[in-house]
């Protein structure tokens, strides 16, 4: 390929190798880092689909990858051998999960190690790949995939709050590649025989991936892309309602506003974030839907007037989104989730003075964190006696039974739907203001 080093195309490896560093060397989200990626936006979409796999692959497999590799180390990499690291960790995760050719999977790993720090590792690297190569074939399935491939923090905490073999359920849906999800706003069985899609008992429509600006409809605005969990929110929250004025507090990038737009509620929309709030805007534009959009920090925002509903889903750990988004696995901790708790529980205070008496409120996070969940709605209830829960019920929305707690919340889990490709974890709980409260200040 000619061209200098800092002008010449990266091959796919490449690219991968570097959203990897990003991600466990520089703790980005894979998601910004492929977005600020100008390497990954110059391959073609097959090579970017091969990027994407590889890299998720990677870090959902990292718990296997790095104990097999450590068996053929004698000593650990030192920490400043980072790439080199993870240039072994995809080399591995070339061989046994995406079954590439050894000589070609070891031979791009090595090729990766070209600064002079990283080019002291090419012998250790061309050895250990393979050899891994050489006895690969049942390797993977002599370990134990769940619990490897968690973080001990967030396996002990999910075994605490839903038991060993649900939590085991949990992480294994965390190793499938998922589906897409679309939510539409009207004609679901015509969209579905468009889309090559089938519809959930919820009513999402789901397919296998694609690039989403491929299919059909999307440029006209016929569908937006919706995890059938992260749906259902806004659906508990208009059930029984006609013609409300909603807020949606945290609303980027705004697939609830526009359930909710769609449904024709009045809408609101806020969110402390300008480039968040254009995305949305632009979002909205696209389906030809309109809300009435405000900057402003939640936690410093006086509403106009009372709402009829409120929707507060609220920033949090994203545990319940690892199947989407596997570096959320690799970069939280849990002191991120007790400082979230923390957060979410001043903007649920700061959402329920936007309530008026008799309307609603609904906290959802997609976390699987009790803390984040049901413990911060016990904790609000607790201190807001003119609040108290609005229990769902199974017949308001279609296919939910399964979800239901025993208060009337909603919690879904990402090994629920398992014949369908699983879906992300929710909870989702409705409140409303007693009709004898007193109005919010």
């Amino acid at each position: 390929m000619s061209g200098t080093a800092s002008t010449r195309r990266q091959r796919p490896r490449e690219v991968a190798h570097a959203l990897l560093d990003a991600v466990l060397r520089d703790r980005r989200p894979l998601d910004e880092a492929l977005a600020g990626s100008a390497g990954f936006s110059a391959l073609s979409e097959r090579d970017r689909a091969l990027v994407r796999h590889l890299t998720a692959t990677t870090l959902r497999r990292l718990g296997q990858i790095d104990a097999l590799l450590a068996g053929f180390v004698e000593r650990p990499l030192p920490d400043r051998a980072a790439s080199a690291r993870n240039a072994l960790r995809l080399g591995a995760a070339d061989i046994l999960f995406l079954r590439t050719p050894a000589h070609a999977a070891v031979n791009e790993a090595v090729g990766l190690l070209r600064t002079p720090a990283a080019r002291r590792y090419r012998g250790l690297a061309n050895a250990v790949l393979r050899r891994l190569a050489r006895e690969s074939g049942a390797l993977p399935r002599e370990q134990d995939a769940a619990p490897l491939n968690t973080p001990d923090w967030l396996w002990r905490s999910w075994v605490e709050a839903y038991g060993e073999d649900i939590a085991r359920s949990v992480a294994e849906a965390h190793l499938a590649e998922p589906p897409l999800d679309i939510t539409v706003a009207s004609e679901p069985d015509a969209w579905a025989r468009r889309l090559e899609a089938e519809i959930l008992p919820t009513g999402s429509l789901r397919r296998a991936p694609a690039p989403v600006e491929t299919l059909p409809g999307f440029r006209e605005g016929g569908w937006w892309v919706q995890d059938a969990a992260a749906a259902l929110p806004a659906r508990v929250l208009l059930a029984g309602l006609d013609g409300a004025h909603v807020a949606d507090l945290c609303a980027a990038p705004g697939g609830k506003t526009a359930q909710f737009a769609s449904a024709g509620a009045r809408v609101t929309a806020l969110d402390i974030s300008p480039a968040r709030l254009e995305r949305l805007k632009e979002n909205l534009a696209r389906l030809r839907l309109t809300a009435e959009l405000v900057e402003a920090d939640l936690l410093r925002w006086t509403p106009p007037t009372p709402f009829d509903a409120v929707l507060l889903d609220a920033p949090c750990s994203g545990t319940g989104t690892i199947r989407r988004h596997p570096d959320i696995a690799r970069n939280k901790t849990a002191d991120d989730v007790a400082r979230m708790a923390a957060l979410q529980r001043a903007l649920l205070d700061a959402a329920a003075k936007a309530v008026r008496p008799g309307g609603r409120l609904v906290y959802a996070v997609c976390s699987l964190q009790p803390e984040e969940g049901p413990e911060a709605v016990d904790a609000f209830l607790s201190a807001a006696p003119d609040f108290r829960r609005l229990p769902v019920k199974a017949g308001e929305i279609a296919g939910i039974e399964d979800f239901l707690t025993p208060e009337g919340d909603l919690r879904t889990l990402p090994c629920h739907f398992p014949e369908r490709g699983g879906i992300d974890g929710f909870h989702v709980s409705r409140l409303e203001r007693r009709s004898g409260a007193t109005a919010p200040a």
